[in-house]
């Protein structure tokens, strides 16, 4: 690419990002070159990559992780930085679009066009939120019921969405009210901390939980649960809460189409969000042992969560018993005396557990050989990733991959990295039977009892370029590879099939209405 010059201004502005101007120019470059795809060889299916567990496996490896728990080596990683506009883009683009008149008048006729959003009004009195939504709007004199039976939704909205009122477009996803309950609701944040007590609390009644948020929320955030934690603490559990921010060194540089930097109105360079691979710093820092993963939607009302507290239990006792034969197996390679049926062993339990296929030659080498690259293999990162059948919910899967060496693993995979121009690899992405719900238990330590460096198991060939806008131009955007698949392409995984009742995001405002989110 032609020769880029930062101004003075520019390295300020970088060096106060904690950047250089060589990883701009690198991510310059990315665009210019773009990311590679990977290569799916087939799905992983029941048996082949995903793993079922039997009623008679739970009760063992809820014993495992008990001990692991209690021992205080567990705790709970939150991505909730994200704030809930896309939640209620439909509303949003609804209210945009067209006048009081027309809102209206869409309601006045039933209008199917606009099914989704007349849905929201017939429903508004089931929302968690809706006791705040009244009183703000009782309060400027706005009675919700008349305007309901006259289809005036305009005014309904306008205390929803903006700022005017609840502002819950404007707000963390985290800090909307989700669920109903006889004495109170709860919101995203509050259902967290709850389900982490179910299987993070240790000897000494203490329950570790970690939120990212974004730094212009992280005031809120704290306040709501400061508010709140005391009632929480009553029945014995002690919750230590901490967060971290997405760090402004994790940002990437926007591009023009043509690939030099991207510059606003007031000529500066334009930085953008890194995406949730900028988490792993977040990850990284913490320096933690047994850390479970989980989206800040994806939570149920008290009456659904044991059988999502089980599964939590079980992934964990998979990862406790798998962690447990891999750091034999690297204790005993350290001390050079493997066996030639040892060696033979371990290579069985990379390809049958850990789901490895070497690259060719690598059983053939010399016995030096066989043992350093055993070691290579072994001592890295571990998790165990819940997967569900595919209902047609969006989000990646699990797949054999194909590297460059010829060798082959299991990995998350997300359709971005995929040629769908391809007619083969498009046919082995549809033929997928089971996709990732965020759910996943790491193990982030290694057999020395050291935390790993996470930075050093990232694929940086896995990112994503989008088309975006800003101030009216066209530009390109940089994520990095995903915290989930490209961050972790280089652990050790495991995936085991867990109930589809397990899984209950809220992405949209609609999804609240769903039975699962609603009292019984």
């Amino acid at each position: 690419m032609a020769h880029i010059s930062f101004s003075d201004a520019d390295l300020r502005q970088i060096e106060a990002r904690g950047m250089t101007p060589e990883q701009v120019i690198s991510q310059l470059e990315t665009f210019r070159k773009g990311f590679s795809y990977v290569r799916l060889i087939r799905p992983c299916t029941v048996g082949d990559g995903i793993e079922v567990l039997k009623e008679a496996d739970l009760a063992r490896l809820k014993a495992s992780f008990s001990t692991a728990a209690l021992a205080g080596r567990v705790m709970k990683f939150v991505p909730a930085s994200g704030a809930a506009t896309r939640m209620f883009k439909s509303l949003i683009t609804f209210q945009d679009k067209m006048n009081q008149d027309e809102i209206r008048a869409a309601g006045e006729k039933d209008d199917p066009d606009h099914a989704s959003h007349l849905e929201f009004i017939k429903g508004i009195k089931k929302f968690a939120f809706y006791e705040d939504l009244k009183s703000a709007m009782s309060r400027d004199g706005l009675d919700m019921e008349d305007l309901i039976s006259s289809c005036e939704y305009g005014p309904i909205l306008e205390y929803v969405l903006p700022s005017r009122g609840l502002g819950l477009a404007q707000i963390p996803k985290g800090l909307i009210k989700f669920h109903r309950y006889p004495e109170t609701s709860r919101t995203a944040f509050e259902e967290q901390l709850v389900e982490a007590t179910g299987y993070t609390t240790d000897e000494n009644g203490l329950a570790r939980v970690h939120f990212t948020v974004s730094p212009e929320h992280e005031a809120s955030v704290k306040t709501h649960l400061k508010r709140i934690i005391d009632h929480y603490e009553k029945s014995g559990v002690k919750l230590e809460v901490t967060f971290s921010v997405q760090k402004p060194s994790t940002d990437t540089i926007a591009a023009e189409v043509d690939n030099r930097p991207f510059r606003g109105r007031d000529g500066r360079l334009v930085f953008r969000a890194g995406g949730h691979g900028a988490l792993l710093e977040n990850l990284n820092a913490l320096k933690g042992d047994l850390v479970f993963i989980k989206n800040i939607d994806n939570v149920v009302p008290d009456r659904l969560k044991q059988e999502t507290i089980i599964y939590k239990k079980a992934l964990g006792g998979c990862l406790i018993e798998l962690q447990k034969d891999i750091f034999g197996y690297l204790e005993r390679s350290s001390k050079k005396d493997l066996e030639d049926g040892t060696i033979e062993e371990m290579f069985a339990f990379i390809r049958d557990r850990l789901c490895i296929t070497p690259h060719d030659g690598v059983e053939q080498g010399s016995r030096e050989e066989k043992i350093d690259y055993l070691v290579s293999r072994l001592n890295r990162p571990l998790r165990v990733c819940g997967m569900v059948k595919n209902e047609g919910e969006p989000g990646g899967g699990p797949f054999w991959v194909e590297h460059a060496d010829r060798s082959s693993s299991i990995q998350i995979v997300e359709s971005s990295q995929v040629d769908m121009a391809s007619a083969e690899q498009k046919g082995v992405w549809d033929s997928s039977t089971h996709f990732n719900p965020v759910d996943l238990v790491c193990g982030v330590g290694d057999y020395k009892g050291k935390p790993f460096d996470l930075s050093k198991f990232v694929d940086p060939s896995t990112g994503f370029i989008s088309l975006k806008s800003k101030e009216g131009k066209e530009l390109k955007a940089l994520e990095l590879p995903g915290l989930w698949n490209g961050s972790m392409a280089y652990w050790n995984t495991v995936f085991v099939q867990v109930p589809i009742i397990t899984f209950n995001p809220v992405k949209t405002v609609l999804d609240l209405l769903r039975r699962e989110h609603q009292p019984e």
